[in-house]
């Protein structure tokens, strides 16, 4: 699983949040795919978190110190 990329991942935890939400599978194949979820978001995270640090090496090299949370204007949220 850990071969996934990303947008993998998500695509696959979309499907499982999909099946979740519809409520027809039994309840052994409920708790696999919730287990399957886990993993995903996790692995998921972990991606995340790994290129937020490449960014962050990266602007350390061109001097830049840190990282700016993103802050959404709310023209965007409309």
């Amino acid at each position: 699983m850990s071969d996934l990329s990303f947008e993998q991942a998500m695509q696959q935890l979309e499907k499982i949040v999909v099946q979740l939400e519809q409520g027809e599978l039994p309840l052994e194949q409920a708790l696999e795919q919730f287990e399957q979820a886990v993993k995903l978001s996790r692995l998921s995270q972990q991606k995340l978190q790994q290129a937020e640090q490449k960014v962050s090496q990266l602007l350390q090299q061109q001097g830049q110190e840190n990282l700016t949370p993103f802050q959404p204007n709310a023209e965007d949220e409309a």
